[in-house]
């Protein structure tokens, strides 16, 4: 079953981080929006990663609360890192010249089957094949 949504870090991030900045807000709306609907959202095993590790060094938790924000998560549709998500990353790569990490951002995002990649990190309205890039938080 494909899902509608690929969810990249930076949304999680702020939906899990305080600050007056309107994007936090937002995102915590948006993310919110996506438990409405089983396999509605997707992300992969490196997001979660990535996740835990920016909770840690730039929120300050500690990695048990940490983890407990980032460990409902996996009842998305995950995507694991393997070597053919390795191999599709390295062709995205070579054809978008993309950063490695966005790469495998980009084949979990094709893998995962959604049409839409969220990401304020990645070029808003960038088509890579059938997943398009949309940053809704501007």
């Amino acid at each position: 079953m494909s899902a509608e949504i690929f969810v990249d870090t930076n949304l999680l991030y702020y939906a899990n981080t305080e600050s007056p900045d309107a994007r936090h807000a937002r995102a915590r709306e948006l993310v919110e929006s996506l438990w409405s609907e089983a396999g509605k959202a997707a992300i992969s095993v490196q997001i979660l990663q990535e996740l835990h590790v920016n909770l840690i060094r730039k929120a300050g938790l500690t990695p048990e609360l940490s983890w407990q924000r980032v460990s409902d998560y996996p009842a998305w549709k995950v995507i694991d890192n393997d070597r053919t998500l390795l191999a599709s990353a390295f062709e995205i790569q070579s054809r978008w010249k993309l950063s490695h990490w966005d790469s495998l951002i980009v084949a979990a995002a094709q893998r995962s089957g959604a049409p839409v990649l969220w990401s304020g990190d990645l070029a808003e309205g960038q088509r890579y094949d059938k997943v398009q890039v949309v940053n809704p938080l501007r």
